[in-house]
This record gives C-alpha cells, structure tokens and sequence, in this order.
C-alpha cells in the first residue's frame, strides 16, 4: 500500500495507520530529512530479521534507530555531557549520531561493542510516528546492500516492493544519507561526510 502524508502536519488518522502496521510487524518505507527509510518497530525481531532479508545485509550489520527527542534517546543509550552538548546544538538534523547503547534495546541489530545509530530527523513524519508507537522504529537507507540509494520508492523492484507493507511515497529526496558522528567514546569522529555540516560540531 502506498500513501501520501502532509510532511509539514502529518494527518493524525495516516499516522496512526502506520502504527497499526509496525505494530503487527509490518515493514515501511518512510522519508527522512535527508533519505528514504526502510523501518519497522524496534523491538520486533521477526521484523528486523525480514530488513536483514531485504537488504541483503550481513546479519551481524548494525542498524539504527530514529528516536523523537534527545529525553527519549537517553531511555534508549548513554548521553554523556559532552554528547548531550553536541547533540542539542543540531538535532533535529541530518546526522547519525553513535552512543552506547542501554540493555533495554535488543542486540539483535547493534554493533558488537554495544553501540547504536541513533537519529532524530527533521521530518515530522518519521517524528510523529515514534510518538504515536511509543518507541524507536529502525532506520536503513532504501536500498539492496552495496547498490545505490534510491530517490523514490518507485525506483524500487516490484519483488522488493511486494514485500513492503507501507510505503509513504511523499515525492523525490536527495541521495545524499545522514552524517555520522561517533560519540561513544567520548570524543568526537566523523565516520561519513553527509547532508549534516560536521563543522558546526567540530
């Protein structure tokens, strides 16, 4: 199914649409500030497991979560001072930001030392549906492992639509993904030059 939300105020109703279908274990296809995400709720494994299947990834990937504010990503991974400083002067923004992450994530989707992407987009789409849910919702670039990130949702193959549960189809976006600074050790490293402006950090 494919469906059209107002990017400036979302329409309550399609919101809530879309919850029911993570709720259920659906996968979507949503836009961010800077691409299109491919997503599903956080804490379902069997959903996770199927992005894992679409993508082609490798299952020891790690993927990343979009949260809705910085006191909803401290219930998820650990702010420090310094992280909280750096994340508070761009978010809502482009940038993927790397923390540890807390033991109430699953760490079927992190990396091996525990951490995790971590994403507040300035869509109020991706926003307003991790509020509506309650929780995190994972965030990966629409696109099959090492090919080109997709512009549209119609670029996408009819067989790997097919297994899309909603799409939310709100026009073309830039290619250009999220920039992302690890934190996680508590200082600060670019890992990749994206939309986000690593100099307003640095």
């Amino acid at each position: 199914m494919i469906i059209n939300i107002n990017q400036n105020t979302p329409e309550a109703e399609k919101i809530a649409h879309v919850v029911e279908v993570l709720k259920n274990g659906g996968i979507i296809v949503y836009p961010t500030d800077t691409i299109y995400g491919l997503g599903c709720d956080v804490f379902n494994k069997e959903a996770i497991k199927k992005i894992y299947q679409l993508k082609k990834h490798e299952s020891k990937k790690p993927l990343s979560i979009i949260c809705a504010d910085l006191k909803h990503v401290a219930q998820y991974a650990i702010i420090s001072d310094h992280a909280f400083h750096i994340m508070k002067k761009v978010l809502p923004g482009p940038f993927t930001f790397i923390l540890k992450a807390k033991n109430k994530l699953p760490s079927t989707f992190l990396a091996k030392n525990k951490t995790v992407g971590i994403r507040i987009p300035d869509n109020q789409i991706c926003l307003q549906i991790v509020k509506t849910l309650g929780h995190p919702i994972i965030t990966t670039s629409l696109n099959i492992s090492g090919e080109e990130i997709m512009t549209s949702p119609l670029q996408m193959s009819k067989e790997l639509a097919n297994k899309i549960d909603l799409i939310i189809d709100i026009g073309l976006l830039a290619q250009e993904p999220s920039t992302i600074i690890d934190l996680s050790a508590g200082k600060t490293e670019v890992l990749r030059q994206g939309r986000g402006d690593a100099s307003k950090i640095l």
